[in-house]
Formats: structure tokens, C-alpha cells, sequence
């Protein structure tokens, strides 16, 4: 039996995702640069969202509340300061709130830079604060980033393990049950997918290969814009464990096994209950432009020749399906640049690896090149390596 490429198929769209327009941060840094701080603050803000603004009078003083997953992001741009808040957390009689206090502590040293938790009363915020002429764009969206990340990412740890209580109910639009019924049978096509690559692989003492097909998998799930709550934490805990360069690979092949058994053992409903549509401030990803994807790709070009050099089409298959979806996690790619993985990913799916090769190639090498989008790439050009 002939080996092929495990399959992919496209996430349902998510509403609300914040769209970067990357002109407002020209304009942010040419402002800026002129001292023109309340107008480069302004720009910051349009650029990280421009729905934040929209209908407001940016003459006097400005307040916006948005949701951030189940987080409230407050931003105020008023007497001279720019100020922003998150309620966070509310401690209750049966909060452990000295273990509760500890993990505030060693969160405010680490991963907070800009930012720390308060006690006010018997809520925990997220708060930065600030004077105007010191809010360079950089720094603004730095801390407006680790403060919605943070304050979305911890609340359902501290809860689970002590016993604090939301601020208030997260404002969630739950999924149509069209689109619960899609989502599902993706979860389910690619955790079944898994089990059936997972014994091949195990079956032919091909262990390493354990790591690409969990990688694949996870990636494939936690692209999904509708996962949140503790399942996108979760895996996006794994993501980071599975790419620990500093741990070695064979225990991160067995973590990886440990990994898909506890997504594999996992119900319907347990997943249901971490899909849904909700809305945010900011893109939890960085920013993917054409020069970013360049780099990432000239940062793979070392493994990528190296592969096609020794005319292993196995490695290079699941190598540069697996770097796709990884930039899909990293960054908010324009949507050409997402278009063009997707197509991809779909027109290979279940495909022979020598015909697969050429074409992962051919998308990479747009990547490389910062053509993609942008010209029709000439077909066939990779084929004589794998003739």
C-alpha cells in the first residue's frame, strides 16, 4: 500500500475576527515620529481593529468596551492618559486565595511585561496606564495584546484550580447547529485520520513519524477560529511543548502519543462546549505580511533542500504540511496568503507522496520568493527532482 498524505479541509469561518490594515500603521509611525502622539494613538488602535472606533467621536474623550473571549477589554484615551483594563476574576468565599495570590504573583513577573493583575475590592483586574506622549505604537499594541491574551488565556486555570469565579458570563455567540454538525465531523475526520496514520506508522516501527501526524492533527484543530475556552489553551500548550527545541525529540515523540490519546478520549460534548463565535480586540497572531512569510520560509529552506536533495518525499511531504499550518497558527496572514495554503493543503489531501511533492513545492517556493498572490507560479518546475 502506496503512502499518501493525511487530508485537510478548510475551518468554518469565524465572525468578528479582527482585520489588520496594515496602512493605519504607517500612518501610526509617521504621527508618532511627528509628536502627533493622540493621532498616532488613534491610528495604533485603527490598526489592531478598526470596528474599536468606528462611530465614536475621536475629538474628545474616547471609551471603548469590547469583548476579548471571554474576557472585557476597557480602553480609555482621556485627560492626557491612555488607560486599559480588565476585570478579570471575582474571589469568593470558597476561593483559595493564597494559592490564588501566589499564581497572581508569578504571572505579574512572568509572562506580564508591560502590565500587571490588581486586587480591587474582590476583583482581579488586568490594568496599564500611561501618559499619551508615551504611547508609541509598538508599545500600545504590546500591552493591548498581553493583556487580551492573558486575561482570556488564565481565567479558566484559576477558576479550575482556585475556586475564583468569572466577572461576568463570557459573551459568546454560540455556533448554528449546522455549523456544530461541520465542525464536529472535522474534529472527528481528523482524530480518526490520526488513529489510522498513528498504526500505520506504528506498524512499520516508523516512531519519529509519531511527532508529524500529532503535530498535524493538533494544528488542524486549534486553527479552527470557533475553538476557545480551555481546549484552545490546552492545545495551544501542546503546540508549544511539541516545538520545544530544547527538549529532546524522543520525548517529545512519546508526549506527542500521550497528547492525541487525551484529544482521542475527549466526548462531543466536551468539545461542543469550547466551539463557539467570539468576539475580540486583537488578533491573538502576529501580523503575517509578505516579508514576515519570506523569512519564515527562508528559514525552512535549510530542511527543504535538504530533503529534496535526497529525493525524500516522506519527510518533505509532511515537513512543509506541517510548517504550513504552523504559519496558519503563528499569524494573521492576508487573505491571499491563507488562500493559498488552504488550496493546497485541500488539493493534496490523501494524494501519493511523489505527486505531492511538486506541488507543496511549488507553494512553498511563492512563499520563498514573495510571489504568491501575485503571479501565477510556473507548474512543473520541482517535477525533474522527482521524476
Amino acid at each position: 500500500m502506496k503512502h499518501v498524505l493525511p487530508r485537510f479541509q478548510r475551518p468554518i469561518k469565524s465572525k468578528d475576527e479582527p482585520f489588520v490594515d496594515v496602512s493605519h500603521w504607517e500612518k501610526a509611525v509617521e504621527a508618532y515620529d511627528s509628536k502627533n502622539y493622540r493621532d498616532a494613538l488613534i491610528e495604533t488602535i485603527n490598526y489592531i481593529n478598526p470596528k474599536l472606533l468606528a462611530n465614536k467621536d475621536r475629538d474628545g474623550d474616547i471609551h471603548i468596551v469590547q469583548s476579548q473571549g471571554s474576557s472585557e477589554i476597557h480602553i480609555s484615551i482621556a485627560e492626557g492618559f491612555f488607560f486599559v483594563k480588565a476585570p478579570f476574576l471575582r474571589i469568593t468565599e470558597n476561593t483559595n486565595k493564597v494559592a490564588l495570590f501566589r499564581r497572581v504573583a508569578e504571572v505579574n513577573f512572568h509572562p506580564l511585561k508591560l502590565s500587571q493583575i490588581h486586587l480591587d475590592g474582590n476583583t482581579l483586574w488586568f490594568m496599564y496606564k500611561t501618559d499619551i506622549p508615551l504611547c508609541q505604537p509598538y508599545k500600545v499594541y504590546d500591552v493591548l495584546r498581553e493583556i487580551s491574551i492573558n486575561s482570556d488565556n488564565y481565567d479558566d486555570e484559576f477558576i479550575d484550580k482556585y475556586k475564583a469565579e468569572f466577572y461576568q458570563e463570557p459573551k459568546i455567540t454560540p455556533l448554528t447547529d449546522t455549523e456544530k454538525e461541520e465542525v464536529w465531523q472535522q474534529v472527528e475526520s481528523i482524530l480518526e485520520e490520526y488513529k489510522t496514520f498513528s498504526a500505520q506508522f506504528k506498524e512499520k516501527r516508523w516512531d519519529d513519524f509519531q511527532w508529524d501526524i500529532s503535530v498535524i492533527s493538533i494544528l488542524k484543530i486549534v486553527n479552527m477560529p470557533c475553538v476557545h475556552g480551555t481546549l484552545r489553551t490546552t492545545l495551544e500548550s501542546y503546540v508549544s511543548t511539541l516545538y520545544d527545541g530544547k527538549t529532546d525529540f524522543r520525548h517529545r515523540v512519546d508526549k506527542s502519543f500521550g497528547f492525541m490519546q487525551k484529544l482521542c478520549a475527549m466526548t462531543k460534548e466536551e468539545y461542543l462546549a469550547n466551539l463557539y463565535h467570539a468576539d475580540a480586540v486583537i488578533s491573538l497572531k502576529w501580523r503575517g505580511s509578505t516579508q514576515i512569510l519570506q523569512s519564515e520560509a527562508q528559514n525552512m529552506k535549510k530542511h527543504v533542500d535538504g530533503y529534496v536533495q535526497k529525493n525524500d518525499n516522506l519527510m518533505l511531504c509532511y515537513y512543509l504540511q506541517s510548517s504550513f499550518l504552523r504559519i496558519l497558527f503563528n499569524f494573521n496572514v492576508e487573505e491571499h496568503h491563507k488562500e493559498a495554503i488552504y488550496s493546497v493543503l485541500e488539493k493534496v489531501s490523501g494524494m501519493e507522496l511523489h505527486v505531492t511533492a511538486p506541488i507543496l513545492l511549488e507553494t512553498y517556493n511563492g512563499f520563498l520568493n514573495g510571489t504568491t498572490g501575485t503571479v501565477v507560479q510556473k507548474k512543473g518546475f520541482f517535477s525533474k527532482f522527482f521524476s
